[in-house]
């Protein structure tokens, strides 16, 4: 078996995934953490641009939902980001 530059892209991915959720679990992040879906969705894009390569429905169907839950996140993400106020001095 030769490991090429697509094998390397996706154990990237699979890394990428596995220290989000390793994060998650270890109550370094919340899930509700925009860093969380960042890295889900990017490990997730890392492993389908392997799939394109080497191709398995079953991984390719998975990983192309993880993404779509991830962009989810997301924009939750950014819905509920609320901007701080500034707070008003009297003069």
């Amino acid at each position: 078996m030769d490991y090429t530059w697509y094998d390397f892209i996706g154990n990237v991915g699979v890394f990428v995934m596995l220290a989000a959720y390793l994060a998650l679990i270890l109550n370094k992040i919340s899930s509700s953490d925009l860093i969380y879906s960042l890295a889900n969705g990017g490990g997730a894009i890392f492993i389908l641009i392997s799939l394109v390569y080497e191709f398995n429905l079953s991984a390719f169907t998975i990983e192309a939902a993880w993404l779509v839950i991830s962009l989810v996140g997301i924009i939750n993400y950014y819905r509920n980001f609320k901007a701080p106020k500034l707070v008003e001095t009297e003069a």
